[in-house]
């Protein structure tokens, strides 16, 4: 079988980079496209840079480090690499990456991360936060999100099979592309991840800081806790804001390499999780630690923690909401060695075992077409 992997781009090593990496694994033959790639990133998961193909995006002037910015010629950009040379296509997508052209003989098989998040239910969120409402700009970005928003659903059926990497994502297919799919949960390497017996006396928030990861409700509930402290890991546009926020109970460490990532998991008390995320990866490696999770109750978590086991659910983003569940959290006994155990459930060998039975099963099947 020759094998193509196509990721929207390879430019840190998050989530879905880490899929495309177990993907490639799985077929070490296949070349990898991409609209942008970094050298170093690729090096980093391990792949060779010589299969790695780049649109002409990574050409354009800086065309690598802002390469959002060229989105409206992303669906065009994904439609130029020709792959009528594969057998498979596996593509990675978040956003366009489904989009590539291929044969009625090759079979496509999409693991879909999300559709397009902001041209779908964070539209409005993504406009508001982007201060696009009002003005010719916000015009533009309005009827742009609007042609893509058709894009996507048109590339849909260039998909042979979707796989969802969770659920909640399997409902957004579902919505928007009248489409079903096979839910198969990314890979975390939880190996990485030893369990903490002994914590620490401090919460802990990691994310990237954008706004609908709510990083700022969770400190602003912990702005009216003083008495329990709470650490934010994490760089992004709403930095500056939130370190204006924060109290004094709160530290506020930025960038973290992976060595102080796993350290401040395993030590804290639990891991509070503000976002409404597709699957979520963090809180699985938090539990991997022995740490539980104090996570909003919709979408990936629901899916990924045990209420009163391996956590604590709230289910209003509202700083009262938060309260509430710490101090629910603080009344149940967590057993370390249970929360662990949840974590391995998402394993990087779970994943490639399924994944790998899936495609060879749906290649026989489309080969008796």
């Amino acid at each position: 079988m020759k094998v193509a992997i196509i990721q929207e781009w390879l430019t840190s090593v998050g989530g879905s980079d880490k899929v495309v990496r177990a993907i490639f694994d799985l077929f070490p033959d296949a070349h990898i496209y991409t609209i942008v790639s970094k050298q170093n990133v690729c090096n980093e998961l391990g792949i060779d840079y010589s299969i790695v193909h780049n649109s002409f995006i990574q050409k354009l002037p800086y065309g690598v480090s802002r390469y959002r910015t060229y989105l409206p010629l992303m669906p065009y950009a994904i439609e130029q690499f020709d792959l009528s040379s594969y057998d498979i296509i596996i593509s990675s997508s978040h956003a366009v990456a489904k989009g590539v052209l291929t044969k009625s003989s090759q079979l496509h098989i999409c693991y879909c991360h999300s559709p397009i998040r902001y041209a779908w239910d964070l539209y409005h969120e993504y406009i508001e936060d982007s201060g696009l409402k009002k003005g010719i700009r916000g015009l533009l970005a309005k009827y742009f999100l609007h042609r893509i928003r058709i894009w996507d659903v048109l590339s849909s059926f260039r998909v042979d099979e979707f796989v969802s990497n969770s659920n909640y994502v399997g409902n957004r297919i579902r919505k928007i592309y009248r489409r079903n799919s096979t839910t198969i949960y990314p890979c975390v390497d939880v190996k990485s991840f030893e369990i903490e017996i002994l914590k620490d006396d401090y919460f802990l928030a990691c994310s990237r800081l954008v706004s609908y990861k709510k990083i700022d409700l969770i400190v602003r509930a912990f702005n009216q806790l003083p008495d329990k402290n709470l650490i934010v890991i994490g760089d992004g546009p709403e930095l500056k804001k939130i370190k204006a926020l924060a109290k004094s109970n709160i530290l506020m460490l930025g960038y973290q390499n992976k060595e102080s990532l796993v350290y401040h998991l395993k030590k804290a008390k639990a891991l509070v999780f503000a976002a409404d995320e597709d699957f979520g990866i963090i809180p699985v490696e938090a539990q991997a630690c022995g740490t539980p999770v104090i996570a909003y109750g919709v979408g990936g978590a629901l899916e990924t923690v045990i209420d009163k086991k391996t956590g604590v659910f709230f289910y209003e983003q509202t700083e009262g909401a938060i309260i509430k569940a710490i101090k629910e959290f603080e009344d149940i006994k967590f057993n370390p060695d249970e929360v662990r155990k949840n974590a391995e459930r998402f394993s990087e060998k779970r994943f490639k075992d399924e994944f790998y039975s899936f495609v060879v099963n749906k290649y026989n099947e489309f080969g008796k077409v």
